[in-house]
């Protein structure tokens, strides 16, 4: 993808390149309101003071909307729809390319800059959403296989079910939060001695605590209840994608989930990056997902083979020590199931789905041992230790333990699409 350069300072290698153009809510130390931003090299674009500068006085389509702009969440502006999340991300780009056209909005109107663009470093950012359902999918083949194949052996290790569907589950919302927001480990009923013949359970703080390497992606258009969204147009629902941390109580899982599935194991806290990443953005890097060898339902037929992404994904564990390991590299390509046909079966029947849902991919993890995306397929359920830098070990996480989730596109350093980073820091249980 060739660099598109600007006459904005951008750093290389920046995860915010002009090919990038994310979008999150901001809040400043001298505007509290949360409001509507972009993010461009180290810096946020304030768009709610862009446009009541006139910054966006050439551009016709979104006059009539730039209220959107001053809203706490991306709701209004993402229910837009995706033409107009594509005209103003190209106007945006425009405005910060070298050779812009408008070098009076922005370029040499330096009591402009300062007053709409702002360090990152100097902003709070907050959930991009106002989120009123989630979802979470288990598209992540090699996963699934790796998890079933500890609890059920080879043979049976993915269910009948697993390559004609996108398997899911209703989360929770209300948990969701943003990047840098601290976990607590959760407390629920789990079993001491699962090997005896009476289960018998135990109120206790979770000591199986585990992340999930996921994506997430918005929805942009809502569909009436009764009223399925086809597969040919459930890429047109679908704003942008951040990544995800599905944060898993294994031990409290394995006691709860027969015959429902998870509940309380997954409900304490879901973690997502800031910036959410327009699919005009990532669509330069679409590919091929997983081969699925079974014959899908014509309701989940895509025309196009290449509707994954190709983001580069890594997760580093930092102790309370201060030393930091990569503990996990994979592709999110690395999925069997489209984020369109994850919509398309989730509206099959008549489900209605409001803008501002967000689909969870599932655990994204790879074919090798360092490409997988959770820990309890990297110790084999506890089994083996895994070693981190400094000496330190883990079999799942520890208090004051942090997660950061990066993930990013592209080769080009001068036109990277990255998504930031997604981190979580767990704080010890509630005692009960």
């Amino acid at each position: 993808m060739s660099s598109l350069r600007s006459w904005f300072s951008i750093p290389r290698g920046s995860h915010f390149s002009l090919a990038n153009i994310p979008f999150g809510i901001i809040s400043t130390a001298s505007s509290k309101t949360p409001r509507v931003a972009v993010a461009i090299g180290d810096h946020a674009l304030d768009l709610e003071a862009f446009a009541a500068s006139n910054g966006f006085s050439a551009l016709s389509t979104i006059q009539p909307h730039q209220a959107v702009f001053s809203q706490s969440s991306l709701n209004a502006f993402a229910a837009l729809g995706r033409p107009i999340h594509s005209v103003v991300r190209k106007y945006i780009q425009s405005v910060f390319s070298e050779d812009t056209t408008y070098p009076n909005v922005l370029k040499t109107d330096f009591d402009l800059q300062k007053k709409v663009l702002v360090p990152l470093k100097d902003v709070k950012m907050h959930l991009p959403f106002k989120i009123g359902d989630y979802t979470d999918f288990y598209a992540g083949l090699n996963h699934a296989y790796n998890v079933g194949v500890l609890f059920r052996g080879p043979a049976n290790a993915l269910q009948p079910n697993y390559k004609h569907l996108p398997v899911g589950y209703h989360g929770r919302a209300s948990s969701v939060v943003v990047s840098g927001t601290p976990i607590r480990r959760p407390n629920g009923q789990v079993l001491s001695n699962p090997a005896a013949e009476k289960k018998v359970p135990a109120l206790s703080p979770c000591q199986k605590l585990d992340i999930e390497l996921e994506l997430g992606a918005f929805v942009c258009k809502a569909n009436n209840m009764g009223e399925p969204v086809p597969i040919g147009e459930a890429e047109g629902s679908l704003f942008g994608v951040v990544l995800m941390n599905d944060w898993s109580a294994r031990d409290i899982q394995a006691w709860e989930y027969v015959p429902l599935g998870p509940f309380n194991a997954k409900n304490f806290g879901t973690t997502i990056s800031a910036w959410v990443v327009l699919a005009d953005a990532l669509a330069p890097f679409k590919t091929k997902g997983l081969e699925n060898d079974s014959e899908v339902l014509p309701y989940l037929k895509e025309k196009d083979e290449k509707t994954f992404y190709d983001i580069k994904l890594q997760v580093d564990l930092k102790t309370p020590t201060g030393n930091s390991t990569t503990i996990s590299k994979t592709s999110s390509r690395n999925l069997l199931w489209s984020f369109p046909q994850m919509l398309a079966h989730h509206s099959i029947t008549g489900c209605p789905m409001q803008v501002g849902d967000l689909l969870g991919s599932g655990t994204i993890s790879g074919l090798e041992p360092g490409e997988r995306g959770s820990l309890l397929e990297q110790n084999e359920n506890g089994k083996t230790s895994i070693m981190l830098s400094g000496g330190d070990e883990r079999k799942f996480l520890g208090d004051g333990d942090e997660i950061t989730i990066s993930g990013v596109c592209g080769s080009d350093e001068d036109a990277l699409v990255g998504f930031g980073q997604c981190v979580g820091r767990i704080e010890p249980a509630l005692k009960m």
